[in-house]
This record gives structure tokens, sequence and C-alpha cells, in this order.
């Protein structure tokens, strides 16, 4: 779907008690930070389900009408097309700058020019009710989430109500989100329109919850924002550099 998000032309109304958002204000070297970011993210999270079997990595250098070149597990690149499969990896679907492809049964949208998307086996069924998060540059803590069966990288923020994404990012994990409620929220720019509505699952390594309310903004992010409809579903306790989320419901 190619519409651009319509964001409102003037300033709508305000709700009584505006949703606080810690959106974090772009700063130079931003580009920098957010690659490194997201290529390490991955080491920020552990789970206490035993070791995580390897990931799949797969990147897009390039479409040519419904073939797409995949460079997958940092193998030279490889053309594929609609609905063949390579290496486990499956293209679903490949148009302009971006293509769909399914990994071990998840599927994943990937674009021309941004980090390889990493896919690690899922040998549970999200039962498990306790992540370890290690923390990351500055202190935060940073990991790999599956939205709503999508993997996005995200950073713990309890400043947050929602779990908080961009337009961008909502549209790479399929969110119909302009249908949802239009409201605005403070962030660290000042107010901004958004619309907030449910995720169906949140996965943070064995651990799922359901039914997590979201808020989508128009500003692009290096990283969805873990906020407190997330969070609150836990007994958090932080020791150093980790962050122990327990579920309690």
């Amino acid at each position: 779907m190619n519409e651009k998000p319509a964001w409102p032309g003037r300033r709508p109304e305000l709700r009584p008690r505006a949703r606080v958002f810690s959106v974090p204000r772009p700063a130079a070297g931003a580009r920098s930070h957010a690659r490194f970011l997201v290529a390490g993210l991955v080491a920020g999270v552990a789970v206490l389900a035993g070791a995580p079997a390897a990931a799949q990595s797969v990147a897009l250098t390039g479409t040519m009408g419904d073939r797409a070149l995949l460079v997958i597990d940092g193998a030279a690149p490889q053309v594929v097309a609609s609905g063949e499969t390579r290496q486990g990896v499956t293209l679903i679907s490949s148009g302009g700058q971006t293509a769909v492809v399914e990994i071990r049964g998840q599927r994943q949208s990937l674009r021309v020019g941004e980090s390889p998307v990493s896919v690690a086996a899922q040998n549970g069924s999200g039962g498990g009710r306790r992540v370890v998060l290690h923390a990351g540059s500055g202190g935060h803590f940073y990991g790999t989430a599956m939205l709503n069966g999508m993997t996005v990288p995200f950073m713990v923020d309890t400043g947050a109500s929602d779990v908080v994404l961009g337009a961008a990012q909502a549209e790479q994990i399929g969110l119909s989100f302009r249908s949802g409620q239009r409201q605005m929220v403070v962030t660290a720019n000042g107010l901004v329109p958004a619309y907030r509505v449910p995720l169906d699952s949140v996965r943070v390594g064995e651990v799922e919850i359901f039914n997590v309310e979201a808020s989508v903004v128009p500003a692009g992010m290096p990283a969805v924002l873990l906020g407190n409809s997330f969070l609150s579903r836990f007994q958090m306790k932080q020791e150093n550099d980790q962050l122990l989320l327990e579920k309690r419901y």
C-alpha cells in the first residue's frame, strides 16, 4: 500500500490528559548510532530457557520485478524469484525497494540498504515467564522482539505509556494503524499526532504477551520503544547492568 500517512493538517483537540512518551530527540551522529543499535541488539537480550539456536540473517540488495537479490547469512548475493526457497528463505513478494520473505515460518519485510533481518529458531511456544536484558550503550536496555509475529529491534522505556512505533515500523510489520484512535502525545520534540492501536502479541524470547496497546507516531525511530503497556505485565528488578522481567499475568 503506497498511501502516505495522512497526519492531520491542523492541531486536533487535546485530550484532558495527554499521554507522555519519552521519544528520544534525534542528535548529531544519529545515523551511526542507529546502525550500531540495530547491529548490536541481538547481543542485548538473553532468555532463561537454554542457549538459542543460531540465527539466520537475510538482507535485500535489489529487486527486479518479481525477483529479489538476497544476501543470506553473509554469502554472495543470489537472485530469488517469488515463491522460490533458498537456504530455508522463501521470497513471498518483491517490488520497488522492498520484499517480503518467510524465514522459519516468520514473515519479514526487507528494504534495500537496511540492516539484515536476523531470525533465530523458536523452540518454545512463548509460554516462558522470565527474560533477562543486558544494558547496552548509555545504560539502556536493548533487544529484539516479535510484534504480531514480525521481528523488530526495541529499547526499554519506562517513561512511555505504550509500546511506541514510528509510522515506517508500523507499516513494515503490517499494522493497520490509520484506523486507530487519533490522539496527541507529548514527546521530547513537543506535541505530535499519533494513532493508538492494539498489538495482537508482543514476544521477547520465550515470553509472549497478548493484546498490548501501542501508539504510532510520524517520526522515524531507530528502535521500537517498549513501554508500560508491555512492562506493566511484569515484575521488574534491576541489578547492575541486568534487568530481570518476571511475568505476572
